[in-house]
């Protein structure tokens, strides 16, 4: 990959990283899920200039229905009653091992070995994470979190079931089922006068996070991330991703002065590594296999020279 290519996907990484404390700070005075809604309706101006995936509509807001309202409602509603944005940042990666564990049951597909001591590691390290998340962050919070990471997982899951493109166009379409619902929710879970008030003092924090996570997180990542995807196999674009958890903690610790448990840090350790076997797995077997190819076939090559003059 050329070095302006790996530039713009540390960027990326650094704009996804950030996100969480972000999404931390723009949730003062505001309901979760306003906020959700507010993201996403500013994610829909895009709408006319993004072309539609080539797939039926209910398809694409069946993926939107996982992908972006329950991930992102399940996720601001744990930062909002406890989570810590770094810590969010890492269990949030916990949807790769859970992807291949629900591709398995649903779609029958058959992950390698390599994949299979991914998912027990990262299963180990997200148990060692709740048992060390420490007295502040509450429970409720972290099963949330990983909630969230089971609705991306299961996003992931229906856009190969049901053959949806993925991609910039997928963003910004599926959001058209994010707002009203979001907000529908907030009125019930929330009520009408809190979700009044917070629509009409909101800050300038508030506005700020909103264009940053539309913006920056939504947009320009997911248009960067797409064109990286065009030009190089996904197999070198998609392990930067594991750079997302330190950045999000790094952030975290400068922004919050969030120091997680020694505890917690050693499930992050073994839950990106787990991520990093499924992730890396078909890779290096994919070598493998292409090195013994190469070694079977030397000595026939070597033997069917010996004889010639």
């Amino acid at each position: 990959m050329p070095v302006r290519d790996a530039l713009s996907a540390l960027l990326v990484m650094l704009v996804w990283g950030m996100n969480f404390v972000v999404i931390d700070r723009g949730l003062a005075g505001v309901p979760p899920l306003v906020f959700v809604a507010l993201r996403f309706a500013v994610v829909l101006l895009a709408l006319p200039f993004v072309a539609r995936p080539e797939a039926p509509l209910r398809r694409v807001l069946a993926v939107g229905a996982c992908m972006s309202l329950g991930q992102f409602g399940l996720m601001y509603t744990s930062l909002a009653v406890g989570m810590p944005p770094g810590l969010a940042s890492l269990v949030l990666q916990a949807q790769a091992v859970l992807t291949v564990g629900l591709a398995a049951l649903v779609l029958g597909e058959r992950p390698l070995r390599v994949q299979l001591l991914g998912v027990g590691v990262g299963v180990v390290g997200l148990a060692v994470v709740a048992l060390g998340r420490g007295g502040s962050v509450p429970a409720v919070a972290l099963v949330l979190c990983v909630l969230a990471a089971l609705s991306w997982a299961t996003g992931n899951v229906l856009v190969r079931r049901l053959r949806v493109p993925g991609g910039l166009g997928l963003t910004v379409w599926s959001a058209l089922v994010v707002p009203l619902p979001a907000l529908g929710l907030s009125l019930l879970v929330d009520g009408p006068a809190v979700v009044g008030h917070a629509l009409t003092h909101l800050t300038t924090v508030n506005w700020l996070s909103t264009a940053y996570t539309a913006v920056l997180a939504s947009l320009v990542g997911y248009g960067i991330w797409n064109r990286l995807l065009e030009r190089h196999p996904a197999s070198d674009v998609a392990p930067f991703t594991l750079l997302v958890p330190p950045v999000g903690m790094l952030t975290a610790w400068l922004a919050d002065g969030e120091r997680p448990t020694a505890l917690a840090v050693g499930g992050g350790v073994l839950l990106v590594a787990g991520v990093a076997l499924v992730t890396l797995g078909p890779r290096w077997r994919a070598r493998r296999v292409l090195r013994e190819a190469r070694r079977a076939t030397l000595p026939q090559v070597r033997g069917s020279g010996a004889g010639r003059v």
